[in-house]
């Protein structure tokens, strides 16, 4: 197939630009969804920190006041747990799809307790107590979503007043929530998790965005790129090679004195000009010899 030099640059230029682009585009796919992960895991480690540091200070500051008042009256403010899923609830009610919550194998409160993904969840960090932390990525009605679960142990015989037997559980705790459920806690064993639940939804859209707008102005880039060289190499090889070659085809056809080769620049085209005019003259002065 004849295909002129326009035509093969074109072809060429086409074809280092699609793989070009291919790679670039799923490079960048990675990148920002990558990117969208880890911006989803900051807020959902930022949420756990601010729920733990709410449950931190109801125990050690809040609990300990209200420890008298418990025996005539429940106040669930006093229960660091509950606290800490309060303080987040206004998170919850404005962010559709997250949630922190204070999952638990055998709760106090119903409904603190574990679904069966966060039973999984809880057992993975129970039958390794080295484990601190699971993060981890699930399919929710309204979406992808992201999890941190951090482990939930009972390491101080005071948490046992209330979580050991119904007859030793104060009495006001039995009115609110009866004796079948939060007892026989074990002491520094793993018996829920707090789990956070971020949805992806926000920053995976984000990243999808961001890409098509990359990928749009590096097609606009490549587009104006190759449409400016196109134009150069019309002007700089083409349209001086399409002179030299009508150049010779009169010196091939005895028009020797129509037969111009244009030498401007300092180029390899020009250089090439300047032989074909020496050989324009030899091949003059070859036929006036010829002739004499």
């Amino acid at each position: 197939m004849n295909m002129s030099l326009s035509v093969k640059f074109n072809l060429t230029f086409l074809a280092i630009f699609a793989a070009g682009f291919a790679g670039t585009g799923i490079i960048a796919e990675r990148v920002l969804q990558d990117n969208a992960v880890q911006s989803t895991v900051r807020d959902a480690s930022m949420m756990i920190e601010a729920a733990t540091a709410v449950h931190n200070y109801t125990s050690e500051q809040v609990t300990p006041l209200l420890a008298t008042q418990i025996k005539y009256v429940f106040v669930p403010q006093s229960i660091p747990a509950y606290s800490a899923i309060e303080s987040l609830l206004a998170i919850q009610k404005k962010i559709p799809g997250f949630s922190y919550k204070h999952a638990m194998l055998n709760p106090t409160n119903p409904r603190d307790r574990a679904t069966d993904w966060e039973n999984d969840v809880i057992r993975r960090l129970h039958d390794d107590p080295q484990l601190t932390e699971i993060v981890g990525q699930r399919d929710t009605p309204s979406g992808r979503s992201l999890f941190i679960a951090r482990p939930t142990r009972i390491d101080s015989a005071a948490c046992l007043e209330c979580h050991s037997t119904p007859a030793a559980a104060p009495p006001t705790v039995l009115d609110k929530y009866g004796p079948a459920n939060g007892f026989g806690w074990p002491l520094h064993e793993t018996i829920g998790a707090q789990v956070v639940s971020v949805p992806m939804s926000l920053p995976l859209e984000q990243a999808r965005t961001v890409w098509r707008t990359f990928m749009m102005s590096l097609a606009a880039v490549f587009a104006c790129a190759l449409i400016a060289l196109n134009v150069m190499v019309h002007f700089l090889v083409t349209k001086r090679l399409g002179a030299l070659s009508r150049a010779a085809d009169d010196a091939s056809l005895g028009k020797l004195d129509t037969a111009q080769f244009a030498a401007h620049g300092g180029d390899e085209i020009a250089s090439l000009a300047i032989s074909f005019n020496r050989m324009k003259t030899s091949l003059v002065e070859a036929l006036k010899m010829l002739g004499a």
